[in-house]
């Protein structure tokens, strides 16, 4: 009976590994195709994984809790057997996945300025997960290279630090002193941040405080944040826009949308037609860097932030926006809105963005300086809609009215967008809203 492989799906273009959450199944229970085998977890989402065949789980690879590359078989499903009714095989030993295991080609873009280490004469890598764990707990990389590493080639393993660690709480610095000394390890200044001795000196707060550990979702996020500063120089521009014709056609149609196509029409998918029309203007806002090579995407993928209700954001992505209409448009923004709510979000959901759409006037802010979302070059942040008197130019001459205007700003990656780019962009996306059509058809 033919085994089939499960591997871990790809997440995103800027995700490289997930973490196994829960197994919904056992060795030797049957499964049926599609039906959930595990759940894992990314900074960007939580998601089920279907199996991609029928049968009984022949093996499970890695235990709950463990981080797995993409691409890398995580269970085998043997396909035509039956279940013996046998009790359970106990769960698979924790391992390193050998470098074959992992399919190079499902491996997705990730900038060449994102985190490296050099290896040189012979020494070992660290994973990002024991990176983050180093930096979490104030291990210095001297330190670092002074664990013993059980796994491949000697690399230090999740457990070999975890187990470091809970023999220097215990034991103080005997574990460190018995050590084998490593060479030192040369690796770039932002892939760990500047290291204290926050592990063995907590720090004492004065005063009433609460203190509240990071969860995963939220410490990953602050991760990609400060990468993303660390990869692309930030330049913000703003500019404001007169939306009043596109509030009051919606004013005008809403009621009458909703009834014919059984979903709301909010200003997201407005939003999003103006932004499709101007990349396909200006399509350099529509790409990514690949060192000293610029990467124009042809296909347009909009990610539009989304917050969920523990408060976290996450991006989920309208493909091909560019072909649809604003129709179209507006069941997709519906659709990913109330999956990412519901905790309902496929991993291909959150995947292939090319260019990102945040409306920070949902909480009520005028203006924002969002920080971009790599590997993209570009984020858009839309205002909330304020009515202002302001000057507008009639055939009369100059006079005052209430418009219902509306801030918009720009974070680009400097690297491939100047400034004239930028202000360009932001500026054409402004005047397609205030050029809006208020006779225009659903």
């Amino acid at each position: 009976m033919p085994l089939v492989d499960l591997v871990m799906p790809k997440m995103g273009e800027s995700i490289m590994e997930a973490t196994i959450l829960r197994w919904h199944k056992k060795q030797g229970d049957a499964v049926k195709m599609d039906e959930t085998l595990l759940e894992i977890a990314t900074d960007k989402v939580d998601t089920e994984v279907p199996s991609t065949a029928e049968g009984v789980v022949d093996q499970l690879l890695f235990s709950e809790n463990e981080v797995v590359p993409i691409g890398t078989v995580i269970a085998r499903i043997r396909v035509g057997a039956e279940t013996n009714g046998t009790t359970h095989t106990p769960p698979p030993q924790s391992r390193t996945p050998e470098p074959a295991e992992v399919k190079a080609e499902e491996i997705p873009y990730q900038p060449t300025t994102s985190v490296t280490i050099q290896k040189t004469n012979g020494l070992r890598f660290y994973s990002p997960l024991v990176l983050n764990i180093a930096a979490n707990e104030g291990i210095a990389m001297s330190e670092l290279e002074n664990i013993p590493g059980t796994g491949n080639e000697g690399r230090v393993t999740k457990k070999d630090i975890l187990d470091y660690l809970s023999g220097k709480r215990h034991g103080g610095n005997n574990y460190q002193q018995n050590a084998t000394p490593r060479p030192s390890v040369v690796r770039e200044m932002q892939n760990l941040p500047a290291t204290s001795n926050a592990a063995s000196n907590p720090t004492t707060y004065s005063g009433n405080v609460e203190i509240i550990e990071m969860d995963r979702m939220r410490k990953l996020i602050a991760k990609h944040m400060v990468d993303s500063k660390q990869t692309s120089p930030h330049v913000t521009s703003f500019t404001e826009s007169d939306v009043t014709n596109m509030v009051l056609w919606r004013e005008k149609v809403k009621k009458e949308f909703e009834k014919r196509e059984g979903d709301k029409i909010t200003f997201t998918p407005l939003f999003i037609e103006a932004v499709v029309k101007c990349i396909k203007k200006y399509p350099w806002l529509n790409a990514s860097v690949d060192g000293d090579r610029i990467i124009v995407k042809k296909d347009i993928n909009i990610g539009m932030a989304t917050a969920l209700p523990n408060g976290n954001l996450i991006v989920p992505i309208i493909k091909g926006a560019d072909q649809l209409n604003l129709v179209g448009l507006s069941k997709q923004v519906n659709s990913l809105a109330n999956a990412a709510r519901n905790g309902k979000l496929r991993p291909d959901d959150t995947q292939g963005g090319t260019f990102t759409l945040t409306n920070v006037g949902t909480f009520g802010s005028l203006m924002g300086t969002p920080i971009i979302n790599q590997p993209q070059v570009a984020i858009l942040a839309t205002g909330a809609i304020k009515k202002r008197p302001v000057v507008i130019e009639t055939a009369q001459g100059d006079s005052i009215a209430i418009r219902h205007m509306m801030y918009l700003s720009l974070s680009y990656d400097h690297r491939i967008v100047d400034g004239s780019l930028g202000a360009t962009f932001l500026t054409a996306v402004a005047k397609e809203l205030e050029n809006f059509d208020v006779n225009r058809s659903i």
